[in-house]
């Protein structure tokens, strides 16, 4: 049988954050306590390219959206409260799958363009494929001092 927890997810937790300071935190409210190990990332280098994965479980392909700006390559996903549906069992003991938005951005380099970039979303998981561009920085001038 399932029952509602008194102390959250367990008591030993509870205690040992003891003193806590409570600040509040809009990513903590609609992921729960483990909300900075959302959007988990890895991201992996060879020669010619980084392979970036993005463990996004639970979304949709059309609930994704990447973006590139500036040289930043944003990746975000949004999914929304489906009001319409009702528990038809009963009333909710415990949601554990929280809806909101989530976004995370790396630097890619200017040199980047939206066509360069590969993206494949499979399995809960986006693949992002980023070639390596050479970045051509100004030649260094060197100032004489003088005495």
């Amino acid at each position: 049988m399932l029952l509602p927890s008194l102390f959250g997810e367990s008591l030993l937790d509870d205690w040992m954050d003891f003193p806590k300071l409570e600040i509040p935190d809009i990513d903590k409210k609609l992921y729960g306590k483990h909300a900075a190990r959302v959007m988990k990332t890895d991201v992996h280098e060879d020669e010619n390219e980084y392979e970036v994965d993005i463990d996004l479980p639970g979304f949709k392909k059309d609930e994704i959206k990447l973006s590139l700006e500036n040289g930043y390559l944003s990746v975000g996903a949004a999914k929304a409260r489906d009001n319409d549906k009702k528990n038809r069992k009963g009333k909710i003991i415990r949601q554990e799958r929280y809806m909101g938005s989530m976004q995370r951005s790396f630097y890619v380099g200017d040199g980047v363009t939206e066509e360069d970039i590969k993206a494949k979303f499979e399995d809960g998981v986006l693949k992002l494929n980023i070639p390596k561009k050479e970045v051509n920085l100004p030649e260094k001038k060197l100032i004489a001092i003088e005495g």
